[in-house]
């Protein structure tokens, strides 16, 4: 190989800045930052991740992106600081043949599951015993309509004649391989599930077998659960947001 076909050969430089956790090194709660890790794990590419105490960010951070809060990247030394734009960059740099395509094929699974963490907001910093039971059926209706969507199955899966019959069992929101749908919505979820329980006792009912089924499936891909915050960091930053129902 020519130095210069090594040169092309190699990866870019990157390097993902994310939240850190309660001792200023692990990871923190954050699952926009816990997104872009996910999207460069399943890019295959190698990137350093530094993680950022927001109570003692250094001095050279401040003037690398200055008034940004993390998650942000150097990408061969360019900042980029919104999370949407980043993640459209990844994948139009690292792309096919060299690094896998990750944007969904069905649209649909782009906004699936698109209102269940506003849902989640509400219940758990509501502090009204009378509201508590409404707003904890919104949050189960939000989590319906993607359990529906995980049921059904997407165009590719339809057997011919049997329209309508038929029950998915894909893994993920667009087939059996991750993409960058699941890349917003996995984090979210694990965070309304994680913190429902510690605050409100919640379970997501095992009725909703496909969001059940997501779930499992996601906690045993590598690329989730080596890129997620401990549920201790969760449950630590949701301990002021969190409200306790006055009696």
């Amino acid at each position: 190989m020519t130095d210069t076909a090594a040169e092309e050969d190699k990866d870019p430089d990157i390097e993902l800045f994310v939240k850190a956790g309660s001792d200023g090194e692990s990871i923190g709660n954050c699952p926009f930052s816990h997104r872009l890790f996910m999207v460069l794990w399943l890019k295959g590419v190698v990137f350093n991740v530094t993680t950022v105490d927001l109570k003692r960010k250094p001095a050279d951070l401040h003037n690398l992106a200055p008034g940004t809060h993390p998650p942000f990247l150097t990408f061969q030394g360019e900042v980029l600081t919104d999370v949407n734009k980043i993640e459209e960059y990844l994948e139009a740099m690292l792309a096919p043949p060299k690094y896998p395509k990750l944007a969904a094929k069905n649209c649909e699974s782009n906004t699936a599951g698109n209102d269940i963490f506003a849902k989640f907001s509400a219940y758990v910093k509501n502090t009204s015993p009378d509201k508590n039971r409404a707003l904890e059926l919104s949050l189960n209706k939000a989590l319906a309509k993607l359990d529906e969507y995980l049921m059904n199955p997407l165009p590719d899966e339809v057997q011919p004649f049997h329209v309508g019959t038929e029950q998915s069992n894909r893994k993920f929101l667009d087939g059996d391989e991750l993409t960058l749908a699941d890349c917003n919505l996995l984090p979210k979820l694990h965070v309304v599930k994680v913190v429902a329980k510690k605050y409100r006792k919640y379970d997501i009912p095992s009725d909703f077998r496909g969001v059940c089924r997501y779930l499992d499936n996601a906690y045993s891909r590598d690329e989730f659960i080596n890129t997620c915050a401990a549920d201790v960091e969760i449950e630590l930053a949701y301990k002021d947001v969190a409200k306790r129902l006055e009696k």
